[in-house]
């Protein structure tokens, strides 16, 4: 699948009035109809146009050859498909050096970027979403629960979708979601990666049956 200019063009238009850069419409393909959720390119995304090539990347690779998933047949996207930044002060070297580091999303910039994922959601049919990290997961939930609750159990319901009025409603089909911690997160906290190996079973078993 590729994105139609005039969706790509909607979402460069509508995050215009937020600090966030670059536009990197998706990775991989719909062959297998599962789609990753995550939250936002960083800088070497926003740079190439390619999800998930940084050291999370990495990580996520890990986390799809476990599962027995390549990258190429899963569809990967994210909340808001530019980069959020803040300009930031460091100490470089003995000089401070003003530079540009990405930051979370606001709920704004998701809700900016909102239409884009549900044209995504439309052409890919998902029968099982897999959403990585706490904005992600809010995107498609509308929940603020901690990821410590809900991560690794399969919600199956409905999500939200964007109305005419600008306001993110539930869908009146029903999908099935399955929240995972970031990548990143284990680059932080290298004490969830036992959480997330227990996750990764879990979300094998449930794909051997869904794609049997």
């Amino acid at each position: 699948m590729v994105l139609p200019d005039e969706i790509i063009q909607l979402g460069r238009e509508r995050i215009k009035p937020f600090a966030c850069e670059g536009f990197v419409a998706y990775g991989g393909s719909f062959k297998e109809h599962i789609m990753i959720i995550g939250e936002a390119p960083g800088e070497n995304e926003a740079i190439q146009g390619l999800p998930f090539i940084g050291r999370a990347g990495k990580v996520l690779d890990a986390m799809l050859e476990d599962i027995g998933v390549a990258r190429q047949d899963v569809y990967i996207t994210s909340a808001v498909k530019s980069r959020p930044f803040q300009w930031k002060e460091k100490k470089l070297q003995r000089a401070w050096v003003c530079k540009k580091y990405n930051r979370p999303p606001t709920r704004e910039e998701v809700l900016a970027h909102a239409p884009v994922l549900d044209y995504e959601l439309d052409r890919v049919q998902p029968r099982l979403i897999i959403t990585l990290g706490k904005v992600g997961w809010n995107r498609v939930s509308g929940s603020t629960a901690m990821m410590s609750k809900i991560h690794g159990k399969l919600y199956t319901g409905p999500i939200l979708r964007m109305n005419g009025n600008e306001e993110l409603e539930h869908s009146q089909k029903s999908y099935r979601v399955f929240p995972l911690y970031h990548p990143a997160s284990l680059l932080y906290k290298p004490s969830l990666k036992e959480e997330m190996k227990k996750d990764l079973t879990t979300l094998k078993v449930l794909l051997l049956e869904m794609l049997s």
